[in-house]
């Protein structure tokens, strides 16, 4: 097999070959038909998440054929189209666990952080976490419903009923659940990094009520807004934008230090929390609903040399929508 390889974090991967790897008790073998590039991969390769599992292959937006199963596999079998995203397993017994809240497990397994992922032409992924995917999915553009279809789809359910949405950082994630507000009868406002002018058009093509730069105020209050953007300066300025008892929502798994800011900004009832990794419930309900009412996915895809290529456009700002490599 062949695999783009992070052996330090703040270096390009390194393409490797490697033997074809055999699934454990409960595992199967994927041939990786597309692997979505996330901004957490981007953080992972960057060093701003702590103790990836080195040498590592990233990579959690994987969709894969079935190649091959372990024992005690069933419901799975070769040839079957599936999708693995970021949570990669879980404990099953922590308290957590138990509560049906996985997604905050005290010993979780996460894909392309500490076990390999989906930058390769093969993948190990529990039989477990893999979400079945219709046989005629078309892999290019179902591999960024795993992660920013997901976690944006958490995000947006933590945002609560409000009309007007604010969406800082009009990428992979924002683009998806921006059309799944629009269907819920929401007015989206996209913020951008400021003189974005490609992302804001992008955004109003997509049906936004509004799109402008990240530093400016909505036309109107906003009932609830949430972060993809990884910027802490942006949590006080979304407060700025959200009404009296609104909410604020971080949907990312790292992001730059919050800056001060004065209490007169979360006063009144306003909220300010975020979300952590997604459950495999969140995988099922988001995957039928794109099911039934298909999404635009703007994918750019690269193939899996040019991994690092990826990795370079998300870092600069070079996208609109998601990048995927194809093995």
């Amino acid at each position: 097999m062949h695999a783009m390889v992070l052996h330090r974090p703040g270096q390009p991967l390194v393409r490797e070959t490697r033997p074809l790897p055999a699934p454990g008790p409960g595992q199967v073998r994927l041939r990786v038909l597309a692997c979505a590039v996330c901004r957490t991969d981007l953080h992972v390769v960057d060093g701003e998440l702590p103790h990836p599992a080195l040498p590592l292959v990233p990579g959690h937006e994987i969709v894969g054929e079935v190649d091959a199963t372990g024992p005690g596999v069933h419901g799975l079998h070769p040839g079957q189209r599936v999708g693995v995203g970021w949570l990669g397993q879980t404990c099953g017994h922590c308290a957590y666990c138990a509560a049906d809240r996985e997604n905050l497990c005290d010993a979780p397994g996460f894909t392309g952080y500490t076990r390999d992922g989906g930058f390769a032409t093969h993948a190990i992924a529990d039989a477990a976490f893999c979400l079945p995917l219709p046989a005629d999915a078309d892999p290019v553009h179902t591999a960024p419903l795993m992660c920013a279809g997901l976690i944006g789809w958490r995000a947006l359910k933590a945002a609560g009923p409000g009309r007007d949405l604010g969406l800082y950082g009009f990428g992979a994630a924002a683009h998806l659940i921006a059309q799944v507000a629009i269907r819920q009868g929401r007015c989206v406002h996209a913020f951008t990094r400021p003189g974005d002018t490609r992302a804001q058009d992008f955004a109003r093509s997509l049906g936004a009520t509004w799109a402008g730069d990240s530093d400016r105020l909505p036309d109107r209050p906003l009932d609830a807004a949430i972060l993809f953007a990884p910027v802490g300066d942006l949590v006080p300025r979304a407060l700025a934008a959200v009404r009296k008892g609104g909410r604020v929502v971080c949907g990312g798994i790292h992001m730059t230090d919050i800056p001060a800011f004065p209490y007169s900004l979360l006063w009144e009832e306003r909220e300010l929390v975020s979300v952590a990794n997604l459950t495999r419930a969140d995988g099922r309900e988001f995957l039928g609903l794109a099911t039934r009412e298909p999404l635009r996915v703007h994918a750019v895809p690269y193939p899996l040399a040019s991994a690092n290529e990826a990795l370079a456009d998300l870092r600069e700002g070079r996208l609109s929508g998601a990048a995927v490599l194809r093995p």
